[in-house]
């Protein structure tokens, strides 16, 4: 029997690759002999680089790239064979790497810098993953660190952050670096929201980084008059466009100026880890996350794994730390049995200790083995 673990990240507690290695502990308690492959997976979020590191032919990099408040950090990434790097924006300008809320003046500069070292590394293909950003720049930072100049009137670079689209007057684009153009980018991006407005980036998301709703609102304003710049020199470039808003309007910048295709997150982390081949040759698979409800059937990564199994007609369990009462549509998206791994009434604090997640995790699958154990005995 061959079971295939692809777990989603349980966010504060357990990575993909902990959580899956719980339930194959669990599993194994049962069916000693059976072939279980644990894939750690993630949509192209926090925990990305992470998660796809154990893959096959995975080539870990580091660099050297500011924070987003140009804090120094030491930014990971991937290099895959075919010239393929896989940046994590939030490696440089993620919201987990400070306790710093000061959007206006947060920067994506260092998504730029990691960008340009793959670039010297030889890469010219690209996925970037951007979620979980901390900033609302628009990418404008990241464009910089391309070799954009982004001038005020006086022909001075603005400042770095959402504060500096204020005062933008001109874009120089006779420094961007010269390989820039010989590159493809794919963009990882589950956020759908567009670049403006009451559905924009800066008054949905701004708030979660520091921003009043007076300053969200300034934000948006001054994005708008970004886009009336840009304009100027790509005429067709459309905020309205699907994922626009995405990191702050990182995903606009990548899709004008990086002629990137914005796609669904999993979908492409799937094809790397080869994991519809993966789900073809297993009996069993089993997913999960921290919590699942009508918001996973929004691209997340359990029902994406499911719908590849559909195709294969694969029962997939999902093994999750809760559950809410509005799931029911979730069973018709490919997943055939939810459990919660929660013993009892526990204190949250308490069931997200990783050592008791694990635990748990173990212990659920264990007793699913047991079911499965006896279904099989008796087919």
């Amino acid at each position: 029997m061959k079971f295939l673990i692809a777990m989603d990240s349980f966010k504060g507690c357990l990575s993909s690759l902990d959580a899956g290695n719980a339930v194959a502990r669990g599993i194994r308690c049962v069916f000693a002999d059976a072939e279980i492959e644990v894939c750690s997976i993630a949509d192209g979020g926090e925990g990305t680089i992470d998660a796809l590191a154990m893959a096959d032919h995975a080539q870990l990099m580091t660099c050297n790239a500011d924070g987003p408040y140009r804090d120094p950090v030491l930014a990971k990434y991937l290099i895959f064979p075919g010239k393929l790097a896989v940046i994590e924006m939030a490696q440089a300008a993620g919201l987990h790497l400070t306790q710093r809320r000061d959007v206006l003046y947060a920067s994506t500069y260092g998504v730029g810098m990691m960008i340009r070292d793959a670039i010297e590394h030889g890469c010219r293909r690209f996925i970037v993953g951007i979620g979980g950003s901390a900033t609302n720049d628009g990418g404008a930072g990241m464009l910089q660190a391309l070799g954009f100049r982004l001038l005020d009137e006086r022909g001075n670079s603005i400042e770095r952050g959402a504060i500096g689209l204020k005062s933008l007057y001109s874009i120089d684009e006779s420094h961007v670096l010269s390989e820039l153009k010989e590159c493809i980018f794919e963009v990882a991006c589950d956020v759908t929201a567009p670049l403006l407005g009451e559905h924009g980036c800066s008054l949905i998301f701004g708030p979660q980084k520091g921003a009043s709703l007076d300053t969200a609102r300034e934000m948006d304003h001054w994005l708008a008059h970004y886009v009336d710049i840009i304009k100027k020199y790509h005429p067709n470039a459309n905020p309205n466009e699907a994922g626009s808003g995405a990191a702050g309007g990182l995903g606009f910048a990548l899709k004008i100026f990086c002629h990137a295709e914005l796609q669904r997150g999993l979908p492409l982390i799937a094809q790397i880890l080869h994991l519809e081949e993966k789900i073809q040759f297993a009996d069993y698979i089993f997913t999960g996350e921290g919590q699942i409800d009508a918001q996973t059937m929004m691209g997340k990564v359990p029902v994406g794994i499911a719908a590849v199994a559909k195709k294969y007609q694969k029962p997939v369990i999902a093994l999750v730390g809760a559950v809410s009462d509005d799931i029911d549509i979730i069973y018709s998206l490919g997943i055939d049995a939810v459990f919660s791994i929660q013993k009892g009434p526990t204190a949250l604090a308490e069931s997200m200790h990783p050592p008791m997640a694990q635990m748990n995790l173990s212990n659920t699958a264990a007793q699913i083995a047991r079911l499965i154990c006896v279904a099989s005995r008796h087919e």
